[in-house]
């Protein structure tokens, strides 16, 4: 072999034990691949929405839940506000017991009213046994002013 062959052959020959080393060294070096139970692939994921609403309207306090959670059917995701609906609350309340106690006024006074309209029926038939014993009184005096009896 002439020189500049030799020259030539020698560097191909160093080109390719680099190029093979460098191969080696990238298999040795590479990460193991996926963990267990992770799996790799193409294609194509579609996320499914799901609006999901309170059955009153309100402030949300606090969000238990984050974005991408699996979360299942009937799982508290939010806590709400409740202030505002216990203030409602207790004031609806307050109203229910004043709306009793003028049930159990009204129902006092009808009592009262029952209880007078009594006492004007005895009254009333106490006034007109009088007025028929005055009626008697009356005719019997006019028979013995008429038989000249005093």
């Amino acid at each position: 072999m002439t020189t500049p062959q030799k020259k030539w052959f020698i560097r191909g020959a160093i080109a390719v034990a680099v190029i093979a080393a460098a191969l080696t060294l990238w298999q040795l070096l590479k990460p193991g691949g996926l963990p267990d139970g992770i799996i790799g692939g193409n294609g194509r994921i579609e996320a499914i929405e799901i609006d999901i609403s309170a059955k009153t309207p309100g402030r949300i306090r606090d969000i238990v839940a984050d974005e991408g959670d699996f979360v299942k059917a009937g799982q508290v995701v939010a806590h709400m506000d409740t202030d505002v609906l216990n203030a409602q609350r207790s004031e609806a309340q307050a109203q229910l017991a004043q709306a009793q106690n003028a049930i159990l006024i009204a129902q006092s006074q009808v009592s009262q009213r029952q209880s007078e309209r009594a006492a004007a029926f005895a009254a009333v038939r106490q006034r007109e046994a009088e007025l028929s014993a005055a009626r008697k009184r009356l005719a019997r005096s006019e028979t013995l002013a008429r038989e000249g009896a005093t």
